[in-house]
């Protein structure tokens, strides 16, 4: 089962269909505009005054160039920025857009990871002092990449490029009926909103009981954290944090589990 938006689960799909899975589309978040540009808007106004932005995700890097091109911004304008980008998702759609980059952190993309990144760029720790950066993340996404950031003596400015909310799911009797009658073997989460916007659809407090009989798999150690605060046990998690990854991780999986059986 995919719980990853509709629109960027097609890869994900093909990877794991071709070692033979079928897939379950159950997209559990919506990936939508904020309540307001304000902030980002303001941001854009005056560049200039940042050494550094940090793309986190495939979706602030759309709806931070939608919003730069709304804002009649050229390519450019972003020529004197050092940029980091989190996962190689990320880094491929700025290089689509013809955007460089300069940082892509190769462990977890955890933060100590990205302030590890950062640093060896740079060349130690004291080189983050005093740098500003631009966030442009998910609304009411977690503190610990700002928090890491100012610890090591950085100014950050984060600012809201979108938001996540949860999916309208006329299946949700159906899921749940498969989830509980074991017709499910492997649920994929790709971000801890998805676990978060999982349990809400489900209005369940208990998911380690809803998911009983099924394998939990996630993109990440980052993902499987926020797993383990709903009570749920992590079978898979790949080596590097990417949807091709995961998805030979879970193969080798079952392969294993066949063999064993």
């Amino acid at each position: 089962m995919i719980t990853r938006p509709a629109a960027q689960s097609f890869d994900f799909a093909r990877a794991l269909e071709a070692y033979g899975a079928r897939v379950i589309h159950f997209p559990v978040i919506e990936i939508v505009p904020p309540d307001s540009f304000a902030a980002l808007d303001a941001a854009l106004s005056e560049l200039e005054l940042y050494d550094w932005i940090i793309f986190t995700s495939v979706n602030a890097v759309d709806y931070f160039m939608r919003r730069f091109e709304f804002a009649n911004g050229e390519l450019s304008d972003l020529d004197e920025l050092r940029v980091c980008a989190i996962g190689e998702a990320t880094a491929n759609r700025l290089g689509d857009l013809q955007i460089h980059v300069d940082v892509v952190p190769n462990d977890d993309f955890n933060h100590e990871g990205i302030i590890v990144a950062l640093e060896n760029y740079l060349g130690g720790a004291e080189a983050l002092r005093d740098l500003n950066f631009l966030l442009p993340r998910a609304a009411h996404a977690r503190e610990h990449l700002p928090r890491a950031l100012h610890q090591a003596g950085a100014k950050i400015n984060v600012v809201t490029a979108y938001q996540t909310i949860t999916a309208h799911s006329e299946n949700r009797g159906r899921i749940e009926a498969m989830l509980r009658g074991g017709g499910v073997d492997c649920v994929t989460f790709t971000s801890g909103s998805s676990i978060t916007n999982f349990r809400l659809i489900f209005a369940s407090h208990d998911l380690k009981d809803l998911l009983r009989d099924t394998r939990i798999a996630c993109i990440g150690h980052v993902t499987a954290r926020v797993a383990a605060e709903h009570g749920l046990p992590v079978h898979i998690i790949p080596p590097l944090a990417t949807t091709h990854a995961l998805a030979a991780s879970i193969a080798a999986y079952f392969e294993d589990e066949k063999r064993a059986g």
